[in-house]
């Protein structure tokens, strides 16, 4: 199963436990929807790094690595990937840094923002922008280029000369 396949069945998998879900269903007025909201959205925060590291770790090696709870976010996801080098980690705080800065004019962004327009919580609103993402027209891009990169390398050298 691709691993973002994985991250959203992960994430609905969650879903029950949505702090939104729970007051919605209780009754709550709706001025404070934003309060079980926001508790969503930090919960998402803080859980995606150790899903994604899971996932990864349980597609491409063999082992789970349990979190740092001395490391940042960044430095967590790495080192739960097996990658505990500062530069590793340097790399991959610019990674996200730069990948989360997402306005709302691409597929995941806007497919969030219009599955949460209609009240679903963050935890599907989230798993939907996940789906969105996927598709080879967007993130599954990245991944397209990286095995083109991997493949052009096989073939010519790793060399930067090709002498």
């Amino acid at each position: 199963m691709h691993p973002m396949v994985q991250l959203s069945c992960a994430l609905l998998y969650l879903q029950p436990q949505s702090h939104f879900q729970k007051a919605y269903s209780s009754g709550v007025h709706k001025s404070k929807y934003w309060e079980s909201t926001y508790e969503d959205a930090l919960d998402l925060i803080a859980r995606i790094p150790r899903l994604a590291g899971y996932i990864y770790r349980h597609t491409y090696k063999d082992s789970m690595i349990a979190p740092n709870e001395e490391l940042d976010l960044a430095g967590n996801y790495a080192h739960m990937m097996g990658y505990d080098s500062f530069e590793f980690r340097e790399c991959l705080r610019g990674y996200l840094t730069i990948h989360t800065d997402h306005e709302g004019g691409n597929v995941s962004a806007h497919t969030t923002k219009l599955v949460g327009s209609a009240l679903s919580d963050p935890y599907l609103s989230y798993s939907a922008g996940l789906n969105g993402l996927a598709g080879p027209l967007h993130g599954l891009a990245n991944q397209e280029v990286l095995l083109f990169l991997t493949d052009m390398q096989r073939q010519v050298g790793n060399h930067p000369t090709n002498e």
